[in-house]
C-alpha cells in the first residue's frame, strides 16, 4: 500500500511523516511518535482513552485517520505539562484527589477535562460529569474524578484572578 506524507504540530512539534492511508491515528501518535498516553482501549469509541485534543476540539484518536489530521495541531496528555515541566492543573488535581485507580483511563479523562475547562472555566459538577460522559472509567467510581476536575478548575480561576 502506498503511503501518504502527513505533517501536523503535536504537543508543539512540527511532524512530518509518511503513513498508510488506514492507519488510525491513535496508532500514528503511539507507533509512530511514541506518545503513549492516548490508550487503545477499544477501537469503537465507547471508552475514550484515546481521547487527544484535535484543532481546539476534544476527539478519539480511535476515531480518525493520521491522514485526516494533516495540518491539525494536536495535543496529547504528554504536553499538558507546564513548560517548566511541572504537572498541569489538571495532573495535579488527579493526584491530588486521588482521580485514578490503574490509571488506564486518566490520559483521556484529563484531555477531554482539558477542552472542558477551555470552554467553561468553572463548570459544575454536574455539566463535569456530562462533559466526561463519553470517557469510561471501570475503576474509580467518578466521584474523585469529579473532584479532580473541580480542584484543576479552582486553581486556574485562582491563578486568573491573581493575574488581573
Amino acid at each position: 500500500m502506498s503511503k501518504i506524507p502527513v505533517k501536523m504540530t503535536v504537543n508543539g512539534r512540527a511532524v512530518d511523516e509518511l503513513v498508510e492511508p488506514r492507519l488510525l491515528l491513535v496508532h500514528f501518535l503511539r507507533g509512530k511518535l511514541n506518545l503513549t498516553g492516548p490508550h487503545v482501549g477499544c477501537e469503537t469509541s465507547h471508552c475514550g482513552a484515546c481521547t487527544v485534543d484535535l484543532d481546539g476540539m476534544s476527539v478519539k484518536s480511535c476515531t480518525v485517520f493520521a491522514v485526516q489530521a494533516e495540518g491539525a495541531e494536536i495535543t496529547t496528555v504528554e504536553g499538558m505539562a507546564n513548560a517548566d515541566g511541572s504537572l498541569s492543573a489538571l495532573q495535579e488535581g488527579f493526584m491530588q484527589e486521588h482521580g485514578l485507580q490503574c490509571g488506564y483511563c486518566t490520559p483521556g479523562m484529563i484531555m477531554r477535562a482539558h477542552r472542558l475547562l477551555q470552554e467553561n472555566a468553572n463548570p459544575s459538577d454536574e455539566e463535569i460529569r456530562w462533559e466526561l460522559s463519553g470517557n469510561l472509567c471501570r475503576c474509580t467510581g467518578y466521584q474523585n474524578i469529579v473532584k479532580a476536575v473541580r480542584y484543576a478548575a479552582d486553581k486556574l480561576n485562582a491563578q486568573r484572578e491573581a493575574a488581573e
